[in-house]
């Protein structure tokens, strides 16, 4: 993690071993962990926070081109104009009347029997 190699690790123990001594050492240890788990949850608040304000202002910015891009068809369509019904809106869509002919009610159950299922005899 910070560029120390497993026995720069033991050296460092031996010695915390020699200087503070084997009576004092899990406390140490204890306050060292203490203090590492407070500036993690400190780094980690941080890096949350610079990631709510770049998603704030990801957000304000689609909201901007949303608006923008809003106001454009508004402009290009108002909503008080009158539009006849064989104008076409969009040409660039296809007509409606090049749309293929598709069936207005579901096709016909394979079984002739219009009871159901349960309700038959069983042969």
């Amino acid at each position: 993690m910070f560029g120390v190699d497993t026995t720069e690790f033991l050296i460092v123990a031996i010695a915390a071993l020699i200087f503070i001594g084997p009576k004092e050492l899990p406390a140490t240890m204890r306050a060292i962990g203490r203090w590492v788990g407070k500036l993690r949850g400190m780094a980690r608040h941080f890096t949350s926070g610079i990631e709510t304000m770049m998603r704030e202002a990801e957000l304000e910015e689609m909201e901007k081109t949303w608006r923008e891009e809003n106001a454009r068809i508004m402009a290009q369509y108002p909503p008080d104009a009158h539009y006849p019904e064989g104008e076409r809106q969009n040409p660039a869509l296809p007509p409606f009347m090049d749309q293929p002919d598709l069936p207005l009610e579901a096709p016909p159950a394979p079984d002739a029997d219009p009871t159901p299922p349960k309700d038959r005899e069983l042969p």
